[in-house]
C-alpha cells in the first residue's frame, strides 16, 4: 500500500467508528488518536492492522475493535448484504459439527457437552443443539464445555440456555442498540425442538482464559441466573457485538454496534471477564467440576448414587 492509500483507508475507518461505535464519546477519542497518527502508519497491511488495531483499543480496551489482516483477499461486500458471510458461516458449522464438538456420558451418570469453536447463528444449528440435549437429557449433573468457545451468536446463546431451563421463559442478557437507542431483549424459548435438560439438576460450566464473547454470555447467564456453577478461569472479557467492514482485499474493520445488558446485574462482561464460581486452572476446570457433580449425584441417592461413589472411589478418572 501506498501512503496515500493508508490515509484515505484510516479516514474511512475513522468514519465508522463515529457513526457506528456503540459509546459515542469513545469513537471521537478513538478516532482523533487514528487520525493523529494517520500519515505515520506503516504501509505493510500486516503491520498497519497491528498498529490501528493498538491504537483502536488504546482508549477502553474494547477487544472487538479491530483491523484484521487476512492473507487471503477477501469478497467485496454489497451494503446490506450478508449471503457471502451467511455461506461462509454455514460451511464452518457444517466443518465443525455445529459447534458441539462431543456429547458423552461420563462414569456416574455425569454428562459432557462439548462447545467449539464457537456458538452458531440458532438457524444454522437448532437441529445440532436439539440432538445433543436429546441424547444428554437423562443425565443426572451435566458439565458444558466452554473453554475453547471463541464467541457465537446471540441467538445460539438464547437458545442454549433454553435446553437447560424449562418451559417457563427467563430473561437473559440482552443488547443495547445505538442506532435504535433501545434494548433488545432476550429470552429462553418457551418451546424448543428435542428433550430439555431443564433447570433443576446440577449445572457446571467450565471456562479458560480463550472463553470469549458469545461463550463468555452464555456463562454469564448462567451465573446471573443461578442456574450453575461457572468453574475455571477468568474469561476475556469481550461483550461488544461486533459488525465487520471490508475496507482492502486484506483489511477488515471489527466495529462493536453495541453493548451487552444484564438484567439482573445491569451490566456485562466487558474488559473485567466472567469470574468463576470455583476458580482453578483451564487444565484442572474439568476434573474440579466432575468431582463436584459426582458428590452432589451421590447425595441425591437416586439410581445412579452408587455407580457416582464407585466413580469417585476410583479417582472421578476422565
Amino acid at each position: 500500500m501506498t501512503t496515500p492509500q493508508v490515509t484515505e483507508l484510516v479516514d474511512r475507518l475513522r468514519a465508522l467508528v463515529e457513526e457506528r461505535y456503540v459509546f459515542p464519546d469513545a469513537a471521537a477519542e478513538i478516532s482523533a488518536r487514528l487520525a493523529a497518527r494517520r500519515d505515520g502508519y506503516p504501509t505493510d497491511p500486516a503491520a498497519l492492522a497491528e498498529a490501528v488495531t493498538a491504537d483502536l483499543q488504546s482508549v477502553n480496551g474494547d477487544k472487538h475493535l479491530r483491523l484484521l489482516h487476512h492473507a487471503e483477499p477477501l469478497p467485496e461486500q454489497v451494503p446490506g448484504d450478508d449471503a457471502a458471510e451467511y455461506a461462509a458461516m454455514a460451511q464452518w458449522a457444517e466443518r465443525t459439527c455445529g459447534g458441539i464438538a462431543g456429547a458423552r456420558r461420563l462414569p456416574g451418570d455425569v454428562g459432557l457437552l462439548e462447545v467449539t469453536p464457537v456458538l452458531f447463528p440458532a438457524v444454522l444449528v437448532g437441529d445440532v443443539y436439539a440432538a445433543a440435549f436429546t441424547l444428554l437429557a437423562p443425565v443426572r449433573a451435566l458439565i458444558v464445555d466452554l473453554r475453547g468457545c471463541l464467541g457465537g451468536e446471540p441467538s445460539a446463546v438464547s437458545l442454549f440456555l433454553s435446553y437447560l431451563w424449562d418451559h417457563e421463559p427467563v430473561q437473559l442478557t440482552g443488547m443495547y442498540e445505538r442506532a435504535t437507542d433501545q434494548v433488545r431483549q432476550s429470552w429462553t424459548h418457551a418451546h424448543v425442538p428435542g428433550r430439555r435438560f431443564g433447570r433443576d439438576r446440577p449445572l457446571y460450566v467450565l471456562t479458560s482464559g480463550s472463553t470469549f464473547s458469545g461463550g463468555e454470555a452464555l456463562a454469564y447467564d448462567v451465573q446471573q441466573t443461578g442456574r450453575g456453577t461457572v468453574v475455571g478461569e477468568r474469561t476475556r472479557g469481550g461483550a461488544h457485538p461486533r459488525e465487520a467492514f471490508r475496507l482492502h482485499p486484506h483489511l477488515e474493520a471489527t466495529i462493536s454496534v453495541a453493548r451487552a445488558v444484564n438484567p439482573v446485574s445491569g451490566t456485562n462482561w466487558e474488559s473485567v471477564g466472567v469470574a468463576p464460581d470455583l476458580a482453578t486452572s483451564a487444565e484442572q476446570a474439568l476434573p474440579t467440576a466432575y468431582r463436584a457433580a459426582l458428590e452432589q449425584v451421590c447425595a441425591g441417592n437416586g439410581p445412579s448414587a452408587a455407580e457416582a461413589r464407585t466413580a469417585l472411589d476410583a479417582g472421578a478418572p476422565l
